[in-house]
């Protein structure tokens, strides 16, 4: 095992960069989950991580070893694909010992290792089997198997649950934590599904055009997002916004273009009619008589909760209601924000002013 430092790395295509100076401290044993839309430049930043990408400036350290230059064979890494890339004309048991086999390691101890993480992996019954004849669950253990008999000192996974089905999808980030805890190998993971980053991380770093946006634990950046574009990408339902102005009244609250007045816990001085976004979780949204009157849109059962989506004036927002209230369609509900969960944001440059 080993810690990681990336450190202000950038890469460019041509003469057009798609990181721009990224730093990123990992621990020993920690699992770094890196999450972002789309083209934010963390498949890249991995890729470069493992040597598979060169580094146009910066340093990229494992250990106390600077591997800018170090072949990827070289850098102690095992590296889990989204494709699974298995050979198809080999067994489970040699598709996971082949790397082994490539180092010229005695057979009595490739099956060693083998055998040792099949066992972790539940594919003990599968190693005599061609992946053909998997299913896509099975193969990403096997791909996970064939990283674990290296006894890397980091893991990097490149979105390896997003060719499976929703359900197995749960069961696999599961396995994966559960293969964490176990080994406390060092794991850097890739995503863009902030649920699987939330689930899994030790850390998440959000991406967002090739920059940081804001790194810390899943429960830091749920209730302390840094910005409007970290408060809008972790959690589901997203975060609601809506448009207002600031007004430092005693108590303070954010008033909308209809009128309505959104409570605040606390405010700050000289802010006072600053254009803002208020940002309010669903779930902190609850029925209350001195509530904001919203217009009912869409109502989704769900079983342990309902989904109301409403609109206030010519904003619309969600509510995530635990208890069951015969609600429909075109019906007037009074929503209340619960004020100490509250976010305001700079309008113009989308940072937290409050929170």
């Amino acid at each position: 095992m080993a810690s990681v430092h990336i450190h202000d790395v950038r890469k460019s295509f041509g003469g057009f960069e798609v990181l721009h100076g990224v730093s990123v401290p990992i621990e020993d044993g920690q699992f770094v989950v890196l999450v972002g839309p789309s083209g934010c430049g963390k498949s890249t930043l991995l890729r470069m991580l493992a040597g598979l990408e060169n580094i146009t400036s910066g340093t990229i350290s494992i250990g106390d070893r600077v591997v800018n230059d170090v072949q990827p064979k070289e850098r102690d890494i095992a590296m889990v694909f989204q494709n699974y890339a298995l050979y198809p004309h080999m067994t489970v048991a040699k598709n996971m010992g082949f790397s082994l086999k490539l180092r010229d390691a005695p057979q009595n101890e490739i099956d060693k290792l083998v055998h040792r993480a099949a066992d972790i992996l539940a594919l003990t019954p599968l190693l005599d089997r061609y992946p053909r004849q998997l299913s896509g669950g099975q193969r990403q253990r096997v791909a996970m198997g064939r990283a674990i008999v290296r006894d890397p000192q980091v893991f990097l996974f490149d979105e390896p649950l997003s060719n499976l089905d929703a359900k197995l999808r749960v069961a696999m980030r599961t396995e994966i934590k559960e293969l964490h805890q176990r080994l406390k190998t060092t794991t850097v993971y890739v995503t863009h599904d902030q649920i699987e980053a939330m689930t899994m991380a030790d850390k998440i770093v959000v991406m967002h055009d090739g920059i940081v946006e804001q790194m810390g634990s899943p429960l830091e950046l749920y209730d302390h997002p840094d910005n409007r574009f970290v408060a809008g990408f972790i959690g589901s339902p997203a975060m609601n916004f809506l448009e207002g102005k600031l007004v430092g009244n005693n108590p303070p609250y954010v008033e909308t273009a209809n009128g309505s007045r959104l409570p605040l816990a606390a405010s700050r001085t000289g802010l006072d009619g600053k254009p803002v976004i208020y940002g309010i979780r669903p779930e902190h949204l609850e029925f209350a008589d001195d509530g904001i009157e919203a217009d009912v849109i869409v109502v989704e059962p769900t079983g342990s909760e309902t989904q109301i989506v409403a609109r206030i004036g010519q904003q619309d927002l969600i509510a995530v209601i635990r208890d069951r209230r015969p609600v429909k369609p075109g019906d007037k509900v009074r929503l209340r924000p619960i004020p100490s969960a509250a976010h305001v944001f700079d309008k113009e440059t989308g940072k937290r002013l409050i929170n």
